[in-house]
């Protein structure tokens, strides 16, 4: 692992948010990698429920500035950091006031999901790749967790197809059982065909449940590291139909071991 750039785009992460499988796993593999001597950059957004000062987050100045696109409207990406302590890990957090500077993650204090949450992912989406771009760091590996960040994928194969930095890199997406209830806007798969990626490439969003979204996430990762010890049957089938490498679950501790030789075997 020494000196491999790996990527990891959660939608939640430990310290910074509650401990879950997705927030923990997103703080636990960069931690290996790191330990092993990989060079590893953390990517999530900021949320309205991080506190700031507690976490050390300062704007990038020279990162934000650029407005991202989602279904026609610019919208503004600010760009913040923060290292992980003891750890020497970066953190970087995408951020714009009408998506993210909210009192929650992903729903509201009724318990009910912002009805943006699509748009929400897309520009998380967006704003990773065009500050990766930014940075000039090229990883040779991008691994997903949660479904907020389960657009890169499809963003990475389609819309930033032509991007020559990205030519050699592999993306794998951990799949995890915690997911959301009941189905994003019904306008979801027209926003990404908004960005010329067709719509056979996305047709499962013309339903676009949990499941469905990360049947997309999957179709467009070169491989699979599953999440969670219980996992529908349908993703479970999906996964191992999808003849795409795939590490099966594996407990604390053996986890190190499998994900590392995973990675070493089938993505670098």
């Amino acid at each position: 692992m020494e000196d491999k750039r790996i990527l990891y785009v959660s939608s939640e992460v430990v310290p910074y948010l509650a401990e879950n499988e997705v927030s923990l796993q997103s703080y636990e593999m960069p931690k290996m990698i790191n330990e092993l001597g990989g060079q590893i950059r953390i990517f999530m957004p900021r949320y309205g429920n991080i506190n700031e000062r507690r976490h050390q987050l300062h704007e990038v100045i020279r990162l934000s500035g650029m407005n991202l696109v989602v279904n026609d409207m610019d919208m503004p990406l600010i760009i913040k950091v923060a290292s992980i302590p003891k750890e020497r890990i970066q953190v970087y957090f995408i951020d714009n006031d009408e998506y993210f500077k909210r009192k929650a993650t992903f729903t509201d204090e009724d318990g009910v999901m912002y009805p943006d949450n699509d748009e929400r992912a897309i520009f998380f989406a967006k704003g990773v790749v065009e500050t990766v771009k930014k940075l000039n760091w090229v990883p040779d590996v991008i691994h997903v967790h949660g479904w907020m960040a389960a657009m890169l994928p499809i963003y990475l194969k389609h819309y930033y197809k032509d991007e020559g930095i990205f030519a050699e890199t592999k993306i794998v997406s951990s799949v995890y059982e915690q997911g959301f209830e009941g189905e994003l806007d019904k306008e979801f798969i027209n926003k990404v065909m908004f960005d010329n990626i067709s719509k056979e490439a996305v047709s499962d969003l013309e339903s676009p449940t949990y499941e469905n979204l990360m049947k997309v996430s999957i179709a467009h990762s070169d491989a699979v590291v599953v999440g969670s010890e219980v996992l529908s049957p349908t993703l479970t089938k999906f996964i191992e139909s999808s003849n795409k490498p795939f590490l099966p679950f594996a407990p604390k501790d053996t986890i190190k071991e499998a994900y590392t030789s995973f990675i070493k075997n089938h993505l670098l």
